[in-house]
């Protein structure tokens, strides 16, 4: 037998076990709320290459790729334990479980380790909460697509209503097509039909009632059914506390902001200040796709660094709030052709950063130019620091935030050499760390952020809508500082 057919035949031993772990990960999916983790990256509805790429992300933190044969038996493990809602990190367990000495099994290990999860201690299942979303635009299918994705046993978010102005011709069937289809993130993962007759979308099961109306002061959401649900206004429309209570009709309990809010609205970016929410606060922002960029890891710097003052230049995609071709526009610059052009424009991502780190002493100023893609921004963050500092010791700072810390869900971290915008596509992090051209010189540096503008914020606003809920689950296992 030839090296390549040892790889091959590896190859396909690998795929043999990824394909076992499926059902296992969908049963503690769907009847037990539990998602399982490789090192923060979901393995819930992956494919067997998939899950074998994902284990290969592993290189980054232990310099080798993680087997399948070596995590299979703590998934293994799981199945067999009395779990309540969590996510767990099979990836962390494999981990800690070579570093541990007491010659544990590795079934006594996983339930040692994940015992927040089991017995007494286990977080009980609770009452399913309803989500709306108010609007149905880029940002409110993909919304959409993470509510439903995220269903799980249904006891969790539950998306119950969208609401959107009638359209004439077949209105309801064509919001279905563009849920079903989308050209920058591709097919939706499941199937989806339509109830014109009751105005309803269903997709995987999820009855999605269509309510028309544009005025949110008409709408009684317990006449569907809706009860203390959670709003999430993605149009845009209104931006301060009297217009968005509009919104605080029968049915609804809390307003989620898919925009930056103005006067007291609370700007929130989930990892960096989401738990400065008071429970009673019905209505919240989640500020701008930027903002939610360069937050965490300007948090990240000033925790390590100190940060004097800064400076983000924002190369943002267009966005449909530009045109096509060259027309009117009430802003001076938009209004020439977003495909054609770049467009310098203004940002407000820079004067938000005092709203979610009100701590940093710092300057932030910002702007901004908008590109020819349609998807995925970058922003080019400089700042001079506290102390001086190396490029090595920022890059692997950086990189331990993006693996070990609160923070890990906000920071990936790359160091491909060819990384390109459109490999960012469908990223679920606020923002990508690309380590090649990082600078450092001294107490300046001088970082580069990617960021899905579409897809990596609307996980960020999921994020804050399952906090408010109560169904933003503890995650194991914890790590040991």
């Amino acid at each position: 037998m030839t090296v390549n057919d040892d790889s091959f035949t590896n190859w396909k031993n690998r795929e043999e076990i990824a394909e076992s772990m499926i059902p296992i990960i969908g049963k503690l999916h769907r009847e037990r709320d539990v998602t399982v983790l490789l090192h923060s990256r979901s393995l819930v509805n992956k494919s067997v290459v998939s899950i074998l790429k994902t284990h290969r992300f592993a290189r980054q933190i232990a310099g080798e790729e993680l087997s399948v044969t070596e995590t299979l038996p703590f998934l293994q493990a799981l199945a067999a334990l009395d779990l309540g809602p969590s996510q767990i990190d099979i990836g962390m367990l494999a981990a800690m479980y070579r570093a541990d000495d007491r010659g544990l099994s590795a079934a006594e290990f996983t339930a040692d380790a994940v015992a927040g999860a089991t017995g007494a201690d286990k977080i009980e299942r609770q009452e399913p909460r309803d989500v709306v979303l108010y609007g149905f635009g880029r940002i409110g299918r993909l919304l959409a697509r993470l509510l439903i994705e995220k269903a799980g046993s249904g006891n969790g978010l539950r998306l119950r209503a969208i609401v959107v102005r009638k359209a004439a011709g077949q209105d309801i069937v064509k919001r279905a097509s563009l849920l079903r289809r989308d050209s920058i993130h591709g097919q939706f993962q499941g199937t989806i039909t339509v109830d014109e007759a009751n105005n309803k979308i269903i997709a995987n099961g999820n009855e999605i009632k269509v309510i028309y109306s544009d005025d949110p002061t008409t709408v009684d959401y317990t006449a569907y059914g809706i009860r203390n649900a959670v709003l999430i206004d993605n149009t845009g429309r209104w931006r301060d506390r009297e217009g968005l209570s509009q919104h605080l009709r029968p049915g609804v309990a809390k307003v989620v902001l898919t925009a930056p809010g103005k006067g007291d609205v609370p700007n929130v970016v989930h990892g960096v200040n989401h738990d400065m929410i008071k429970p009673d606060e019905q209505i919240i922002s989640c500020a701008s796709c930027t903002t939610n960029a360069i937050v965490p890891p300007l948090k990240a710097m000033a925790d390590e660094y100190g940060v004097l003052r800064g400076h983000v230049e924002t190369i943002h995609s267009f966005t449909n709030d530009q045109n096509l071709l060259d027309n009117y526009h009430s802003s001076d610059r938009r209004g020439r052709s977003a495909p054609l052009n770049m467009v310098i424009t203004e940002t407000g991502a820079a004067s938000a950063v005092a709203k979610a780190l009100p701590d940093l002493d710092a300057t932030i100023t910002g702007s901004s130019i908008r590109v020819p893609v349609p998807d995925v921004s970058i922003a080019i963050l400089s700042l001079k620091l506290g102390r001086e500092t190396t490029r090595t010791e920022v890059l692997d700072h950086l990189r331990e935030v993006s693996l070990t810390s609160p923070l890990k869900r906000q920071i990936d971290f790359t160091t491909a050499p060819d990384a390109v915008s459109s490999d960012f596509i469908g990223s679920r992090h606020a923002s990508i760390v690309d380590a090649g051209p990082t600078q450092v010189d001294g107490d300046n540096a001088i970082l580069y952020l990617w960021y899905d503008n579409e897809f990596g914020y609307s996980c960020q606003v999921i994020r804050v809508v399952q906090h408010v809920s109560g169904v933003e689950y503890p995650t194991y296992p914890v790590p040991v500082l």
